[in-house]
């Protein structure tokens, strides 16, 4: 995910050298978008994420950590040898007694070397919300998470990346490895070394892996203006602080991958929903509830990414974003949620090889 982490070293800490660009220090009233106030509860059972190193280049243990309950798996690793490779998920059954893991969801996709791709794929399988399996351990048993992952060669240069919500029984240990072509993953793992964390430290475990949004107030296009939602800035959203489970270090997930966001929105009359992103190329996708209908929505749709022609803010207007305030511009490069009347829900991940932050804005219709 090093593009989001090149854009976070960058924007978050205010981009002060653009000079070319329209600052709208007046703006037109109807150019203003104001932040809507939002109730937010972190809720749900453990994200164990593994992103780091994100470029390998030795065989290993990519992160490892015990688990009970429910839980996300998340793997995103690039193979940067100069030979193919695997990657597996191994898990452990560490009870001592009889244990199943029933997996609820799951995206997985072949490796590639186009990063958007993959990112933009695996989300939309994962949001689509098809997948199910089980898995039955005796004592001390020792199985892949899916078989698949043992039959996928991941070449040089390519990425690989997956995410599956799951329920254990009871304790497991979840080992995400890259290892050899020819050799069995159960059987690497007893001699493996677990390898350090790049630069960018994404992986650890977090508690409560899904994060709530809800508006406080009632959404009104006639008298309200365009409002939004501001996420994976770590200012109005915080980034979740977790342990790496290797060393007992305190890590910070960078971007909240993994982390499901369902946002519960109401409207008076019938609204305009938009993704907007604000931190360069973007590919994903979202799942939308509403009037007991279900689906999913590429972001964006109709072609794989956007958002590579949306130029940084200048300081003033990231400040101004800050205070609550944000400004509408012909710069903006949008993805359509759909129109919707009363209660509609989103569920949003931050998907992998995208930039952050995003948008989430609602307007009159017109």
């Amino acid at each position: 995910m090093n593009w989001a982490k090149k854009f976070f070293v960058t924007a978050i800490t205010l981009i002060t050298s653009i000079t070319a660009l329209p600052v709208f220090a007046k703006p037109f009233e109807s150019e203003i978008m104001r932040r809507l106030p939002v109730e937010v509860e972190d809720t749900g059972g453990t994200l164990i994420f593994s992103d780091s190193p994100e470029y390998v280049t030795r065989d290993g243990i990519l992160y490892t950590d015990t688990v009970k309950g429910e839980a996300r798996i998340l793997f995103y690793h690039l193979n940067n040898t100069k030979v193919p490779k695997k990657l597996a998920v191994v898990v452990e059954n560490i009870s001592g007694g009889v244990n199943t893991i029933e997996i609820t969801r799951g995206g997985f996709c072949a490796p590639s070397d186009n990063f958007l791709w993959v990112g933009k794929e695996t989300q939309l399988k994962y949001m689509k919300n098809q997948f199910r399996d089980t898995i039955r351990f005796i004592k001390n048993g020792r199985k892949l998470f899916q078989q698949k992952m043992d039959k996928t060669i991941i070449k040089p240069g390519q990425l690989i990346y997956g995410v599956y919500d799951f329920k254990a029984s009871d304790t497991v240990r979840i080992s995400v490895l890259m290892y050899p072509v020819n050799v069995n993953p159960l059987n690497f793992i007893n001699d493996a070394e677990i390898l350090p964390r790049d630069e960018y430290q994404l992986r650890g475990t977090f508690k409560n892996m899904n994060r709530v949004i809800k508006l406080k107030n009632e959404y009104n296009p006639a008298t309200d203006g365009i409002g939004y939602v501001l996420l994976c800035d770590d200012a109005t959203d915080l980034f979740k602080r977790g342990i790496d489970a290797t060393d007992g270090v305190e890590v910070v997930n960078a971007g909240n991958y993994g982390v499901n966001y369902i946002l519960n929105f109401e409207t008076k009359a019938e609204t305009r929903f938009c993704l907007v992103p604000l931190g360069g190329t973007y590919a994903g996708a979202m799942r939308y509830i509403y009037n007991q209908h279900k689906g999913t929505i590429p972001t964006p749709r109709g072609k794989l990414y956007f958002g590579d022609n949306t130029p940084p803010e200048p300081e003033e207007v990231a400040r101004e974003r800050e205070k609550g305030k944000a400004f509408w511009t012909n710069y903006f490069e949008i993805s359509e949620l759909g129109n919707y009347s009363g209660k509609v829900s989103f569920e949003y991940s931050p998907p992998g090889a995208s930039n952050l932050p995003v948008h989430i804005i609602l307007m009159p219709t017109d």
